[in-house]
């Protein structure tokens, strides 16, 4: 007989609650300051832990976890990196391709391990409770476990650095997965020297953070303005973020 016992529906404490906020709001996209240690199997498995119980559109759990430590197989994935990182140099103007060219975009070779975060769209069958209409919920899905990976990796003190730029067809040969099978994340995981204070790109000035409070509808796309309460509370707290002290100022 199944046990529908519901946990009790109460925040976290404090220090837990502010831990998560923490992590989230200082998680950075590392990608050249790896350091060489190993990662030990123990932090490993609570990372996988953490990805495979990232929420999933009609439990389908469509994610599989390819671990490489192989120097040989990350060699042939960074030679796929270095191919297309020329060739999307050749897409950006003139006057910003030798900025684009001048970032470290991935850390493959240095992180000790690299983890491909993949997506099977034919685990749960051909009829899925919620994708019956939206097809794509089940690459979203295996998205979350990237996100939970991410925010655990952070936990640990640890730096997680996601490589998009070359063929994912390269990416599966080099990592001999099915034809079926959707690389989703290629991701690269190790201990590093230190955190960015503000993301890598927004430091360099590549993009600047967008103002929240503008990207905030009310009833619908470009609603009229009826939570002015709600707008200012988000740009003082947006500013609280920005300056470090957000988690210091929560409301207990």
């Amino acid at each position: 007989m199944m046990d529908h016992t519901l946990l009790p529906a109460l925040p976290l404490p404090a220090v837990e609650r502010d831990g998560v906020y923490r992590a989230i709001l200082t998680r950075r996209d590392t990608r050249g300051e790896f350091l060489p240690d190993p990662i030990a199997d123990a932090t490993l498995s609570r990372l996988l832990i953490a990805a495979h119980h990232a929420p999933s559109v009609g439990y389908m759990q469509p994610w599989s976890f390819v671990v490489v430590r192989s120097p040989e197989v990350r060699g042939r994935v960074h030679a796929a990196f270095r191919k297309a990182h020329a060739e999307a140099a050749l897409m950006f103007p003139e006057d910003k391709r030798d900025f684009y060219s001048g970032l470290k975009l991935e850390g493959i070779m240095e992180a000790p391990v690299n983890i491909c975060v993949t997506c099977d769209r034919e685990r749960a069958g051909p009829v899925v409770i919620g994708r019956t209409h939206i097809p794509t919920m089940d690459v979203f899905s295996s998205v979350c476990a990237v996100q939970n990976l991410w925010l655990a990796a952070r936990a640990e003190g640890l730096g997680i650095g996601w490589v998009s730029i070359f063929d994912n067809e390269v990416v599966r040969q080099a990592l001999n997965i099915p034809e079926a099978i959707v690389p989703v994340a290629y991701l690269c995981l190790g201990k590093v020297a230190g955190y960015h204070r503000r993301p890598e790109l927004e430091e360099a000035g590549w993009r600047p953070r967008l103002p929240l409070d503008e990207l905030i509808h009310f009833d619908q796309w470009r609603g009229a303005d009826s939570e002015s309460g709600l707008l200012e509370r988000l740009r003082a707290d947006q500013a609280a973020v920005g300056v470090g002290t957000f988690i210091g100022d929560m409301e207990r």
